[in-house]
């Protein structure tokens, strides 16, 4: 009788498990050993900012107070440093750089919403005494708000801020051209809505009207143009940034990067590479603590609004506070209490400001209320105080103060439909 069971010796079948086990060890062992490779590569690939954690520790104690447990209030610095080959073809480095955008982002305690509030980098503000690159210092001066960044880098930024909102900042990012064009690039472009063809030479930028898809460059140059969209104001290019970042928001969740891994590690090599961070943030598991606390967030949650702000007095190109409404939004960030965003009217982005009446001296603080074209809060209070019970209405409850609400938009919003 020719042929067998079939079934191999027992010795046979033993070598066999032991080589099938081994493969699966080895196997095991070389996803881990790669794993541990892609983390230490992303988690090497950002720069710490020492320097600024430094001085801040030395100004500890002008800082203000942390209030709303659990909330974390983070400056996003857009740099316009031409050092480096991705960044040399903007200009000529002289050494210097300023922020060319500023965003506040208050995340609150409960992680439901996001609120972003553009700085404009005309803004005149006090700007404390700053440790510049050479090792001198400057003197306090009351200054255009992104002169700051120059003279002493983000820990003057921030000192800045926190001065002029009383707000605390727990983390900060600084990303320059070349960072923010990789990020484009790594969610595979960002779709924005054009109602008229745009021709900026000095942004490289030329783009038909319609729907489109802006790569890494195309997008510099959209959030970044000024004179060749709208009205050529800087109201009008921060409410273009806070668009693309809606549009950014909007695409990274519904093409679900974050839960995607082939989506989601080129958009970390890119970021991680990219931004130079607070200690708190320079790890991936700092960034990956911040992500995971904001993916959640449905985007009519994630807000962006300009601070109130019009044109200086003394000098109509540059811009000051809004006053009560600037402390009113201050204070409802600073304290973790709610506010709410409104649309501005069809015409508001290409009505231009009304100039105020002139002062007999120029300006050095806040301004006097001014209610139009501003989207002011709805209701007022000074920095720094608790919110004042409002006069009760029919059917109102008996000191419950009403949820400010201020101009701006939603990342649901910024959707081409």
């Amino acid at each position: 009788m020719s042929g067998g069971s079939g079934v191999p010796p027992r010795g046979r079948r033993r070598r066999l498990l032991r080589w099938v086990g081994l493969g699966l060890v080895l196997l095991v062992l070389a996803g881990a050993a790669a794993g541990w490779w892609l983390y230490a590569k992303l988690d090497g690939n950002i720069t710490e900012d020492t320097s600024a954690e430094a001085e801040l520790r030395r100004y500890e104690r002008e800082r203000p107070a942390h209030f709303g447990a659990g909330a974390q209030n983070i400056l996003l610095i857009g740099s316009d440093s031409r050092s480096g080959t991705a960044n040399a073809r903007y200009g000529q480095d002289e050494g210097t750089q300023r922020s060319d955008t500023t965003i506040l982002l208050h995340l609150p305690a409960d992680r439901a919403s996001a609120t972003a509030v553009s700085i404009p980098r005309d803004l005149m503000a006090e700007v404390p005494s700053c440790l510049k690159p050479d090792g001198t210092r400057t003197g306090e001066r009351f200054a255009q708000f992104n002169w700051a960044f120059q003279w002493g880098g983000a820990a003057c930024t921030i000192r800045t801020v926190e001065r002029l909102t009383g707000i605390r900042i727990d983390h900060h990012m600084v990303v320059d051209f070349g960072g923010f064009k990789k990020m484009v690039d790594a969610v595979g472009g960002v779709e924005v809505c054009l109602k008229r063809p745009v021709v900026d030479e000095e942004a490289h930028l030329r783009l038909p009207a319609g729907r489109q898809l802006l790569q890494g460059e195309q997008a510099l140059g959209f959030v970044r143009a000024r004179y060749g969209l709208g009205d050529g104001s800087d109201t009008e290019r921060m409410e273009r940034q806070q668009q693309f970042l809606g549009s950014l928001v909007e695409k990274v969740k519904s093409n679900g990067v974050l839960l995607n891994p082939a989506r989601l590690y080129p958009l970390l090599d890119a970021a991680t590479s990219s931004v130079t961070t607070d200690p708190g943030l320079a790890s991936l598991r700092g960034l990956y603590e911040l992500v995971r606390g904001v993916r959640d967030i449905p985007t009519d949650q994630v807000k962006f609004l300009t601070v109130p702000r019009r044109p200086y007095a003394a000098d109509p190109n540059r811009d000051e506070l809004v006053e009560p409404d600037a402390a009113r939004l201050f204070q409802q960030l600073r304290m973790d209490l709610p506010l709410t965003i409104t649309s501005p009217e069809p015409d508001a982005r290409v009505r231009p400001e009304p100039d105020p009446e002139p002062d007999p001296e120029p300006r050095t603080g806040s301004s006097e209320p001014v209610r139009e074209g501003t989207g002011p809060a709805v209701a007022t209070g000074p920095a720094g105080a608790s919110p004042e019970p409002s006069p009760t209405r029919s059917g109102s409850p008996v000191g419950v103060t009403p949820v400010p609400t201020f101009t701006g938009t939603t990342a649901a919003a910024a959707d081409c439909r």
